[in-house]
């Protein structure tokens, strides 16, 4: 692995199925493992999708600063015991994958699933991109009006760094949701 494959941000996607009757129990559990996964180095966000539609999927998303700060909550000692618990109630064991960079936009609905085909990562990746280079400049604007080499690299700048700010932590997550029967046939 190269020194900055271990330096970038990296997701960690967990799936288990609770019992229908354990359910209560689960989100009891899941309250207190999201508060010990914060206190682990490199620690970034956890987001959870709950069941839908009478399903019993539970599926979680953490972001940690690395890949082996990732790793050290993921093989920890406090993760496991967190898991013995909680296994009673699930109806299959811990699954999770780890994924770098930006695979985690498209990553399968099941292990199974075939990964989409570039050219529907290239259009879904368009789609959210090129109206966010029409918005994001015309709002911010009237605060990017100075003078100067310095101002324009600054403007560019922060315009960058919120398209990408709203494509990883709001857009593409939803988005591949919402598409994913088209994006997974």
């Amino acid at each position: 692995m190269s020194e900055n494959a271990a330096n970038d941000t990296v997701t960690g996607i967990i799936v288990h199925e609770p019992r229908p009757e354990a359910h209560a129990e689960y989100e009891r559990w899941l309250a207190e493992i999201r508060e010990a996964c914060r206190q682990f180095p490199g620690y970034l966000s956890t987001d959870v999708m709950r069941p839908v539609d009478g399903h019993d999927r539970y599926t979680t998303v953490i972001r940690f600063k690395g890949v082996e700060q990732l790793k050290a909550w993921i093989e920890s000692d406090v993760r496991r015991e967190f898991l013995q618990r909680i296994e009673h109630a699930l109806k299959q064991g811990d699954r999770y994958v780890i994924k770098t960079g930006l695979d985690f936009w498209f990553a399968q609905p099941t292990p199974a699933a075939p990964p989409p085909k570039r050219h529907k990562q290239f259009l879904l990746t368009l789609s959210a991109i090129f109206p966010l280079t029409i918005v994001v400049p015309w709002l911010l604007g009237p605060l990017l009006g100075g003078e100067g080499v310095v101002a324009f690299v600054a403007g560019k700048f922060l315009v960058a760094a919120l398209i990408v700010y709203l494509m990883v932590y709001l857009i593409m997550p939803r988005y591949t949701r919402l598409v994913a029967k088209w994006l997974y046939r």
